[in-house]
């Protein structure tokens, strides 16, 4: 099977005034296309940092070595603008926080505006009637409004779609969803995982879908990588985290998932003899 993108021995390390502290070591996985590879770990295991290193969104204060091939082609070594290039045009990257990452002082229509200027040849007219289509596609009502809006006014929910909408606008043969359900509701975060997955099916995209959540990345991930202070400790499908695990780490987060979910029956069913 063909990879869209592969990490080899990926090794980050922080520099300091007489050493490297290691931050990741030797990380391997590959995606295909079509296939959405769920990367999962808790704050601080390398996970985001590994795909950031790839995509050279870690400064110079960062040592990275080994190998990170997309489409064959080495990332590593790249210029700042090539890799610019790449990302928000080949590479479609969705971010945790989307109220951080719209500028406040700028209307939404601006913003998407200037995304799709950098990467195309469209004039102004053309630029609006798609920035007026992939918000309908992603089911945004009142569209012409929205443009108009500072993302103040929107909810988060709807700032993620915008976000969901840009990322995949390119038709991007890489999508990176780093967190995109962390900071929103959860009726919010089923529509956004339904929204992948359907954006995974229709372009047949290649995904990671990076997060510390078991129950959401098993809705949308073909197989799971768990990192776990850097490291790839336990990969596999989902049947295989959840039942064959031999990782202590990995077997720790799914009785996490066990503990909450248990925690939730016991609620739904208080909530049910309450109201018989």
């Amino acid at each position: 099977m063909s990879t869209v993108l592969e990490l080899k021995n990926l090794q980050v390390g922080l520099r300091q005034r007489q050493s490297e502290t290691p931050l990741v070591k030797c990380v391997s996985f590959a995606v295909a296309p079509g296939e959405c590879l769920g990367i999962l770990g808790e704050s601080g295991s390398g996970k985001s940092m590994s795909v950031k290193a790839a995509m050279g969104l870690l400064d110079s204060s960062f040592h990275i070595s080994g190998s990170a091939l997309f489409q064959g082609e080495e990332l590593l070594g790249k210029s700042a603008e090539e890799l610019r290039r790449l990302r928000g045009g080949r590479v479609g990257i969705i971010l945790q926080n989307p109220m951080t990452c719209f500028d406040p002082i700028y209307r939404i229509g601006d913003q998407i505006a200037e995304t799709f200027a950098a990467h195309n040849s469209w004039d102004k007219a053309e630029i609006r009637t798609r920035s007026l289509s992939m918000l309908e596609k992603m089911r945004i009502r009142s569209p012409e409004e929205v443009l108009e809006k500072y993302p103040h006014q929107l909810s988060g929910g709807m700032l993620q779609r915008v976000m969901i909408g840009i990322a995949t606008a390119m038709a991007p043969e890489l999508l990176i969803a780093d967190e995109p359900t962390t900071a929103i509701d959860a009726i919010t975060q089923f529509e956004i995982l339904n929204e992948l997955l359907k954006i995974k099916h229709e372009q047949k995209v290649a995904m990671l879908f990076i997060s510390h959540d078991l129950n959401a990345i098993s809705k949308v991930a073909d197989r799971i990588v768990v990192l776990n202070q850097g490291q790839v400790v336990d990969e596999g499908d989902f049947h295989h985290i959840l039942y064959h695990a031999t990782d202590p780490y990995t077997r720790l987060l799914v009785e996490k998932r066990a503990a909450v979910m248990r925690q939730y029956r016991v609620v739904l069913k208080k909530a049910g003899a309450e109201h018989a």
